[in-house]
């Protein structure tokens, strides 16, 4: 088991975006010392409740010159927002600053975005996303490429500088629809859950991506979101969790709540139902305790969150990683490292004997 430390990078009333940015650049450092395997960041553009996470390679530059051995991701890199065979360029440089370092997923981005950018809102807008992914993937994997697709045409090119020949990125992607999971089954990529959602909510799609996965040789790689905050005493931890685990949910509808969104028949036949189904604003109205009880967030004891990890894994084939948010909604930094700190000392420590003993009981 893995467990890494995930941000939206939240920009709430109080902080400005510098102090924002010190405390994350603070928390990485720390979350290198402590043994983390991987610190992720969203893209996001506009909307500074969700997330003033507009350029995550500039993060990793500079948080690589702070730590030793934590691996950096980004979750996903937006297609929508980037030519694909420049984003290749920029991640071939981003992994070599890094000292391979880096592992990234694609997406189209959240659907309240685009008019934002000044795209419009297409119908073709997935068939363009899964033409930009392959594009991406032929300028990272070879020398010289030629493409004639629908949507890109280029004669003779190749980036530079490349990746390697045998560098192979760990590549992720996220979301809520049955062609997310099939295409990531089809190219041996892993699947990340998105933090605020129920096992149950996309056990159909995880059923899928498993088949999916026997189907094609590769193997389920699975990385589960939650947010997450402890304390030796349940009920300091709830006291101290409840402020910001309340503005985490409204921060992730706020786009929704705060602006006005795109139009729904705009949204539908582009492909974003799911925001205008109001999940999100549902979510962000649930009552904190209601919360914590339907595994919306883990807020308790260590062994509080042991066991709710445990659950996922009874019902999860393919689960490899777990993956905490700690400093959303406004949580003050030093909330941020108390649970980034009796997470590594008292929670990791459970799972990673229970996967020697795996081993030992294996031999």
């Amino acid at each position: 088991m893995k467990f890494s430390l995930y941000s939206e990078i939240q920009s709430w009333p109080g902080k400005s975006a510098a102090q924002v940015y010190g405390e994350v650049l603070e928390q990485i450092q720390n979350a290198d010392r402590l043994g983390y395997d991987a610190y992720a960041v969203i893209e996001h553009f506009f909307f500074p409740k969700f997330s003033i996470s507009a350029n995550p390679l500039a993060l990793f530059a500079a948080a690589a010159q702070r730590t030793k051995r934590i691996t950096f991701r980004t979750l996903l890199h937006s297609m929508p927002y980037h030519n694909p065979v420049v984003l290749a360029s920029e991640i071939a440089v981003a992994d070599l600053l890094l000292d391979g370092r880096y592992e990234f997923g694609v997406g189209r981005g959240h659907g309240w975005m685009p008019p934002k950018a000044g795209i419009a809102l297409s119908p073709e807008s997935r068939e363009w996303y899964e033409e930009a992914v392959e594009l991406l993937f032929t300028a990272l994997e070879n020398e010289r490429f030629s493409y004639d697709g629908k949507h890109f045409r280029i004669g003779d090119s190749g980036i530079v500088p490349r990746p390697a020949d045998d560098r192979r990125f760990r590549v992720f992607l996220g979301g809520t629809s049955d062609r997310t999971y099939e295409l990531a089954a089809e190219r041996g990529w892993a699947v990340v859950v998105p933090p605020l959602l129920p096992y149950a909510a996309l056990k159909e799609q995880l059923d899928l991506y498993r088949a999916k996965c026997a189907e094609h040789g590769n193997e389920p790689d699975i990385v589960w979101i939650h947010a997450c905050y402890i304390d030796e005493d349940g009920e300091v931890a709830k006291r101290e969790a409840e402020q910001w685990m309340v503005g985490f949910l409204k921060g992730n509808a706020s786009p929704l709540t705060d602006h006005a969104p795109p139009p729904a028949d705009e949204l539908n036949a582009a492909g974003y139902g799911f925001y205008t189904a109001g999940i999100l604003e549902k979510l962000a109205d649930t009552p904190y305790d209601q919360m914590i009880e339907g595994d919306i967030v883990w807020v308790g004891t260590p062994r509080d969150v042991i066991e709710r990890i445990e659950a996922v894994q009874d019902v999860c084939e393919g689960l490899t990683e777990i993956s905490i948010t700690v400093n959303a909604g406004g949580a003050d930094h030093w909330q941020a490292i108390k649970a980034q700190e009796l997470f590594a000392h008292t929670v990791m420590p459970h799972f990673k004997a229970s996967d020697r003993e795996g081993v030992i009981a294996a031999q």
